[in-house]
């Protein structure tokens, strides 16, 4: 059975066996990632909302391309119920593994929020469809 993360304005559902962690600092994003049994991650993040998604979208490929000098990146672009969503995708090596990691950005009246997932080429293959769920049932929570 899914769990159900609620908080921040935002809801999603996740696997029952992926770990939660919640972040709300004073003054910074409210954020929630859940940790897949494997290492994989899903983390959604919420800013006010005269924040430019696009902006928070290269921050985080910036921020990726420090860490990873290999870094390979391709920019998204889709609608999603109406929703312009922006965003990279990522491709990188981590201990001789294959990567991949997606962002995704989107402004609503409400907030901005960044998504951001990844797992090795492995087990990300396994999860696929597990982080489009999660991702669709955010976008079906807000607004």
């Amino acid at each position: 059975m899914p769990q159900t993360f609620s908080k921040f304005g935002i809801s999603f559902l996740y696997p029952d066996n992926w770990t939660l962690d919640e972040t709300r600092a004073e003054g910074e994003a409210e954020s929630a990632t859940v940790y897949s049994p494997g290492g994989a991650f899903w983390s959604v993040s919420v800013h006010p909302p005269s924040t430019d998604p696009v902006r928070l979208a290269e921050a985080a490929v910036a921020a990726m391309q420090a860490e990873y000098s290999d870094l390979e990146q391709e920019s998204s672009f889709q609608l999603v119920d109406g929703k312009k969503v922006h965003g990279f995708d990522l491709a990188f090596y981590y201990l001789d593994l294959t990567n991949s990691a997606f962002v995704r950005s989107l402004r609503t009246p409400v907030a901005t929020y960044v998504l951001f997932y990844q797992a090795e080429d492995r087990e990300y293959g396994q999860l696929e469809q597990v982080f489009a769920a999660i991702t669709k049932s955010f976008f079906d929570s807000v607004q």
